[in-house]
């Protein structure tokens, strides 16, 4: 069964970094594009940044910049490294794959910006 680990959250001042991570129980992860997601509170799932099989790359523009997705296809991980974080990062940060073949969503990692 495949499985969606995030973790790496937490509170952070603005300005402040962050790296999240998406541990992954898929055969044949490399074969698959990724994607991470937020929830912010009160608010609809969003799309944050997808990396292809091949390392292709694309971010939304509210994080262009300032987040950067990369993978590690030997560990089945997904990363996203957050700087210049903003208070409207504040969100609950998910990975899974893009569009509508989901797979069965993980916990999520909480991300909170504040002073």
């Amino acid at each position: 069964q495949v499985q969606l680990v995030e973790s790496g959250g937490g509170l952070v001042q603005p300005g402040g970094s962050l790296r999240l991570s998406c541990a992954a129980s898929i055969n044949m992860f490399n074969s698959y594009s990724m994607t991470w997601y937020r929830r912010p509170p009160g608010k609809q799932l969003e799309v944050v940044a997808t990396i292809t099989s091949s390392g292709g790359t694309t971010y939304t523009d509210r994080v262009k910049g300032r987040f950067t997705i990369s993978r590690d296809n030997a560990k089945k991980t997904v990363y996203l490294q957050m700087n210049s974080l903003k208070a409207e990062d504040t969100a609950v940060y998910y990975c899974n794959r893009p569009g509508s073949q989901s797979f069965i969503w993980g916990q999520g990692t909480q991300v909170t910006v504040s002073a």
